[in-house]
């Protein structure tokens, strides 16, 4: 527990908050991966709408 505590004030000490050129750079990353995982998700939908419609 100690050494824990100690890791954990050692960690607080060195963390800063991002500055606004940081912040941003993460939030256009994040969001590209938000819209790349909703393209994908939507392409498989596609797919399988055609795939059924074929069987039908």
């Amino acid at each position: 527990m100690r050494k824990f505590l100690h890791e954990a004030k050692r960690v607080i000490a060195v963390a800063r908050k991002p500055d606004q050129e940081e912040y941003l750079q993460v939030a256009k990353v994040a969001g590209l991966g938000i819209l790349l995982i909703g393209l994908v998700g939507f392409v498989i939908m596609l797919i399988s709408y055609f795939i059924q419609g074929m069987l039908t």
